[in-house]
């Protein structure tokens, strides 16, 4: 199956886990040695403590009690590609990369009439995946099936079953599959989240079609954020390549902990990183494809920076934790409940949010409609807000807020500003804010460009030069500023000298 990438040529794999049961370190500590008296006038060095001694984990028992129900899975299908008159296919032969290659393409298309079109290119992949199911039902990786006309999955008693594809969600790149037989080995699911790091895993799958191979490592991190994703991966130093996506990563008892997803690799092969997803976030996706066929994510409707601790400066936050709102879409489910940019989410229902990517990651798993009380820092204060989350597929439509008047001034952020006139807020969309027309100092130094609309300062909306100056004038090392820049919104920590 096409391998999904991370950035920077990030290569995505599924990974079997692999399990051990009974295989927990153990840990020896001998007697200390009796300590033996002698004179006072006699100095002797103390007694010498042997350091602990530790076994390695088994892994026999769980790879031979879970390894049959582990199975390969073999996909075909086909995907879409440019290709021109001349029957040439778009940017995918051997001259591809030659820098005159789109030159003479073009050339060559242009004396053959320019027709240009798609044609169905053949694919073939290779993946892993587990039954969880005696009547067949099987995780694997929403990647190891897309595009997918037939999906065959091969048991480790070399029998083999057509599966039917129940649903996939890309957005946490889980699948769900189902083959036609029963009284299927099925592998046991870790129930909670108390995996630690450090702790030994196992892994099974088939890279490069090779079945049933076991591999091992150890946790390296959890709740891992990677591009493009909401998922906390684990991150583990488990060797997994090419055709282990979708496989389990088991603990020392034998139980399901993750799915092997992806690994982060500059040359296409295992390089000591690899990541896994939550079992609990792939049994939550699979119970609403088994139910409906299909998977609905909520959403807040906010967007997020990472607080550092410039930002927390600028807040007087005690450390630089928790997810800082940059834009609200106006009308949702944020803006219903009153949120607002520049606020610092904390946690979410009591679960402590450490890091920005926390909080995409807690609200894509949950469902719409559902009620959820967010701790918020706001202008140095704690206040609690309820909020209702909508669906991630709901669109809202922005509205205008009317004119504002102009004026202009030099601060001491070494700004130069003016409101925004009617056709200026018009053409961009924003209602309220002032222009930048200038950026030199510290706010030049931090980022700040000519062009950029200032929205707010620490949090506080400014439609003029006076507000700026004031929140400013109190202001201790640093500010934040949140800027819009094009369609974006971000915040900006400028240090103060």
């Amino acid at each position: 199956m096409s391998i999904s990438t991370l950035k920077r040529a990030a290569v995505a794999v599924a990974v079997l886990g692999v399990v051990g049961v009974g295989g927990a370190v153990a840990v020896k500590q001998n007697a200390a040695v009796a300590a033996v008296a002698t004179p006072a006038a006699v100095t002797t060095a103390p007694a010498a403590v042997p350091a602990p001694t530790m076994t390695l984990p088994d892994f026999s028992v769980i790879a031979a009690h879970n390894g049959p129900a582990v199975v390969n899975i073999n996909v075909t299908g086909s995907t879409k590609t440019a290709y021109d008159g001349g029957g040439q296919q778009g940017r995918n032969d051997q001259f591809a990369d030659d820098p005159f290659y789109e030159f003479f393409r073009r050339f060559q298309q242009g004396q053959q009439g320019g027709q240009r079109g798609q044609r169905a290119q053949p694919t073939h992949g290779l993946g892993s995946g587990f039954i969880i199911s005696s009547d067949g039902i099987i995780l694997t990786n929403a990647h190891v099936v897309r595009d997918a006309s037939e999906v065959v999955v091969k048991l480790t008693d070399r029998r083999e079953f057509r599966a039917k594809v129940l649903g996939s969600d890309p957005q946490s790149d889980v699948a769900v599959l189902k083959i036609d037989a029963n009284n299927l080995p099925v592998v046991p699911l870790a129930k909670g989240n108390d995996l630690k790091v450090g702790e030994w895993v196992l892994a099974i799958g088939s890279p490069y079609g090779l079945d049933n191979t076991v591999t091992a490592g150890v946790v390296s991190a959890k709740g891992r954020s990677l591009p493009d994703g909401n998922v906390p991966f684990i991150q583990t130093d488990v060797a997994v390549n090419p055709g282990n996506s979708g496989g389990p990563l088991f603990n020392t008892r034998g139980e399901v902990v993750g799915i092997n997803s992806q690994i982060y690799s500059q040359t296409g092969g295992y390089q000591g990183l690899s990541f896994a997803i939550p079992i609990d976030v792939a049994n939550k996706i699979k119970n609403q494809i088994v139910a409906t066929g299909k998977v609905v994510h909520a959403k807040l409707g906010v967007t997020v920076q990472e607080v550092n601790q410039g930002f927390a400066d600028s807040f007087n936050l005690a450390t630089p934790e928790g997810a800082l709102i940059s834009n609200v879409e106006r009308g949702g489910p944020a803006d219903k409940a009153g949120l607002k940019a520049g606020d610092v989410i904390l946690a979410l229902n009591g679960q402590k949010i450490v890091s920005s990517v926390d909080l995409p990651s807690m609200v894509g798993l949950s469902t719409p409609g559902e009620k959820i009380t967010l701790d918020v820092w706001r202008q140095g204060k704690p206040v609690q807000i309820a909020a209702t989350l909508g669906n991630a597929k709901d669109k809202v439509v922005a509205q205008d807020d009317g004119p504002v008047d102009q004026a202009s001034a030099k601060l001491r952020l070494g700004l130069s500003l003016r409101q925004l006139d009617a056709a200026e807020r018009r053409e961009s969309g924003i209602a309220s804010g002032l222009l930048i027309q200038d950026a030199g100092g510290a706010a030049a130094n931090a980022g700040v460009q000519p062009g950029d609309v200032l929205l707010s300062v620490n949090g506080r909306p400014v439609n003029s030069v006076e507000q700026v100056r004031d929140v400013v004038g109190k202001a201790g090392k640093s500010v934040a500023l949140l800027i819009q820049r094009g369609d974006d919104k971000i915040f900006i920590p400028v240090r103060l000298g």
